[in-house]
């Protein structure tokens, strides 16, 4: 279930919902996290700044700290109180939330930069969703977001990038054209694993 309201999560799950994406990482509900840790399902926590209406304004990261840096510390942040509410480790997947609170720079940043990402909040889980987002259109000018499928599987192939020091980056990844998102990917590691003979 994608919520960030506590009730309508703990509702979903009753329902059959497997897993809790909330967003705003657990910040715009302060029930969610605690409710998340009694039903004992996996959680995603998202990186975002304000809320849907306000987040584009927040998209000013200092130089010091940068846009990785500082999605890694307040990923980190939101990780340790998931923690301390009761939700283990396990039962995290983090999300530096492509599109959120991030222009377009960031969002090129953060993707090239996944497997730093993850690395350096512990390897835990990674979700990366750019399906079809603005970023896309304004990379390619492309403005209907339907035909940007094209540019997320770009995006996509590079977040799961694997290098031989950062294995695996991504281990999620949320899209439209799941078809055609899955043949890349397919693809892809099957290129990966190819012998040079």
């Amino acid at each position: 279930i994608d919520t960030r309201n506590a009730r309508v999560a703990q509702a979903a799950i009753e329902a059959g919902a497997d897993i809790v994406n909330d967003v705003s990482g657990g910040t715009h509900d302060p029930e969610m996290l605690a409710s998340v840790a009694s039903m004992g399902v996996p959680m995603i926590l998202m990186h975002m700044r304000g809320n849907p209406k306000t987040m584009q304004a927040l998209t000013n990261y200092t130089k010091n700290e940068g846009v990785l840096s500082g999605v890694m510390m307040e990923l980190i942040a939101r990780s340790k109180a998931a923690e301390a509410a009761g939700i283990p480790r396990w039962l995290q997947v983090l999300d530096p939330g492509i599109g959120f609170a991030k222009d377009v720079d960031g969002n090129l940043s953060l993707i090239k930069g996944a497997g730093v990402i993850r690395a350096n909040c512990g390897n835990m889980p990674f979700l990366f969703g750019p399906s079809r987002k603005g970023f896309i259109g304004k990379v390619t000018g492309e403005t209907d977001p339907a035909e940007r499928d094209f540019g997320t599987i770009a995006a996509c192939l590079v977040s799961i990038e694997n290098k031989e020091e950062i294995r695996d980056a991504c281990n999620i990844l949320r899209v439209h054209n799941v078809k055609a998102v899955k043949q890349a990917v397919l693809t892809y590691e099957a290129i990966q694993k190819a012998k040079m003979e």
